[in-house]
């Protein structure tokens, strides 16, 4: 662990974000903005894009709004709140060689570097090393022009900060990765590794860090109802508003070899370890989430409030109560009240979240935030039921989706890593399902695993149409 400098720079520094997606919108940068408040607005935010991406049109906007926005903030109670968000004072336009994105990242005055970067996006394997024969890290190591990775772009910047000798910075994940800056470290030293750059290589392990964190805030796609609300608000100059949930979290272990904003004033909670909040949020919370929007898709609804159904939130229930509180070591966190505020959350219908957008990457969801407490509970001698029944909701989602019987179109950037038509192709499909070892590692080679699942999928089949 680098050694931290945890007190405020007295000249002004830059935070770096890259991602310019709803839920940076309502989570790192509402927590500056409330520190710019309380009149401390030595940090200021600069966001960017690696990828010319959906988000772009939204980058665009912000950079004609000068990096201000609206934020609504709705309690499960209805009541919202509308804030102005002003802690973004530079919007980086994209160009293809990322050239003023890597400026701004080694400029001397930059001290940390964030990122909301999904699961598969870090095209790690199931060992947590970087996958060296992925596509696009095939590509990017033989030319990287355009840069299409978080890793390609922090190598440009670091790169740059070790030639000008810009100093040390911090490298923040902002997701839901497990360990989520230590595979960070990993994939990045393994990059650098088969680049063949030992300089860098040297020059990273003095001077970056990349502190462990969790982050949690129900952040749903802006759409055109949120619009329609805040023009009843007389809010009518703002075209990137953001909703949001009035709950929010954020645990960072604290290691900031740079300094960093004194974010603890305004609720983030700075630990010396942040695995026993992050694994009860990934196991509780995120795995739930992807298994009522998997439950929803296949009852035919659109949203997760609509798809949490009493026969949903039984299956959630158990799943927590049965598998996810016997896998995990008794920690800080009350698992029990933990899942009634996560169902609680979810049923927020003010702040509605589509089944579309908490299925999307299922891939990799199921790898991170599922397979563990299987592995677990059947390390322990169990027959992890409850868990089950997530994944039979997944196979049964997919195979809709293989049939084409979806009510909305499936996304997954990993896709194409598991091969589904000939999965679904095959007389016993459910085995060949099981038995990937692209989706299931080595829960693959089990040896009950194939028939405990085929029992839970029957149940699960019987239970779907008994509900339609």
């Amino acid at each position: 662990m680098q050694t931290t400098q945890n007190s405020t720079p007295s000249t002004h520094s830059t935070w770096l974000h890259l991602g310019a997606g709803a839920f940076h919108r309502a989570h790192q940068s509402w927590y500056l903005n409330e520190l710019h408040k309380l009149g401390d607005t030595r940090w200021s935010l600069a966001l960017g894009n690696i990828r010319n991406s959906a988000s772009q049109a939204t980058l665009d906007q912000l950079g004609r709004q000068q990096g201000a926005y609206t934020l609504e903030v709705i309690s499960p109670e209805g009541d919202i709140d509308y804030q102005t968000i002003t802690a973004i004072k530079k919007v980086i336009p994209w160009d293809a060689n990322l050239s003023q994105l890597i400026q701004v990242g080694a400029d001397p005055d930059t001290k940390l570097i964030s990122f909301t970067v999904t699961e598969g996006g870090y095209f790690l394997k199931d060992d947590g090393h970087l996958d060296l024969n992925h596509p696009v890290i095939v590509q990017e190591l033989t030319d990287p022009n355009p840069i299409a990775t978080v890793y390609g772009v922090l190598v440009a910047i670091l790169r740059q900060r070790l030639t000008t000798q810009a100093g040390p910075i911090t490298l923040l994940n902002c997701d839901n990765l497990r360990h989520n800056g230590d595979c960070l470290r990993t994939g990045l030293n393994e990059y650098i590794a088969a680049l063949g750059d030992k300089a860098l290589a040297a020059w990273c392990d003095q001077s970056i860090s990349t502190p462990n964190s969790m982050v949690d805030r129900i952040t749903p796609q802006t759409d055109e109802a949120l619009l329609d609300r805040l023009a009843e608000q007389g809010i009518d100059n703002d075209q990137v508003p953001v909703a949001c949930e009035a709950f929010s979290q954020w645990v960072i272990e604290d290691d900031f070899i740079a300094g960093r904003p004194e974010l603890e004033r305004v609720g983030v909670e700075f630990v010396e370890d942040v695995l026993p909040f992050e694994e009860a949020k990934i196991r509780v919370l995120n795995a739930s989430h992807s298994g009522i929007a998997w439950a929803g898709a296949l009852l035919g609804v659109q949203s997760i409030d609509e798809s949490l159904t009493p026969q949903v939130q039984e299956w959630i229930r158990n799943y927590i109560g049965q598998d996810v509180t016997a896998a995990l070591a008794k920690g800080p966190i009350n698992l029990d009240e933990y899942c009634k505020t996560t169902l609680h959350r979810f049923s927020n219908a003010k702040v509605r979240d589509t089944n579309q957008r908490v299925s999307s990457d299922s891939i990799a969801k199921l790898q991170q935030f599922i397979l563990p407490t299987l592995k677990t509970r059947y390390q322990q001698g169990e027959v992890p039921k409850a868990t089950l029944v997530l994944v039979a909701l997944w196979y049964l989602f997919m195979q809709r989706r293989a049939a084409g019987t979806l009510p909305f179109e499936y996304q997954d950037r990993a896709i194409d890593s598991v091969p589904f038509e000939a999965i679904f192709a095959e007389e016993d499909s459910l085995k060949a399902f099981a038995q990937s070892p692209a989706l299931m590692g080595s829960l693959a080679e089990h040896p009950t695993f194939t028939e405990d699942l085929r029992e839970i999928v029957k149940q699960v089949e019987g239970t779907l149409a008994e509900s339609l």
